[in-house]
């Protein structure tokens, strides 16, 4: 059985759905990749664009409530935000919390091209966070 890994943040719209695409795409043979929020919203446009610049396809992910998961064994919690952090409920048999304090890229202002910019610095990060935590990718992914 692969250890669950839950991305955790406020609305499930941006950085947790990443998270999510990004590691199941990379690892999925050794990590089952969840995500939820404290106050889904909906999959953000722009995540899906910038996921998609890397060959990763999250358009059919959904935004999930995080009561989804209460009481499912989950091996790794990582919250993505405070927010999410200060607000997560309990997962008796979770073996690790991880928190990764990311800004939020829905939150910048500007033209098409800025706000996208924010999303690929984020994915970005997020990349360089898995990696480090679970371990080098299984497959390699364009830039």
């Amino acid at each position: 059985m692969k250890p669950k890994v839950l991305f955790l943040c406020t609305g499930n719209s941006a950085r947790s759905q990443m998270a999510e695409g990004y590691l199941r795409s990379v690892a999925g043979e050794r990590f089952d990749a969840m995500s939820a929020g404290i106050e889904p919203k909906g999959v953000n446009p722009f995540a899906v664009t910038a996921m998609r610049e890397i060959g990763i396809d999250i358009s059919s992910q959904r935004s999930k409530d995080v009561r989804e998961f209460l009481g499912a064994p989950v091996q790794y919690v990582v919250t993505v935000c405070s927010n999410a952090r200060e607000k997560c409920p309990v997962f008796p048999a979770t073996v690790k919390f991880i928190h990764w304090d990311l800004e939020d890229p829905a939150a910048v202002h500007g033209t098409k091209e800025e706000k996208l910019d924010a999303f690929r610095k984020t994915r970005d990060e997020i990349m360089a966070r898995i990696k480090k935590e679970f371990g080098e990718p299984e497959k390699t992914l364009a830039p």
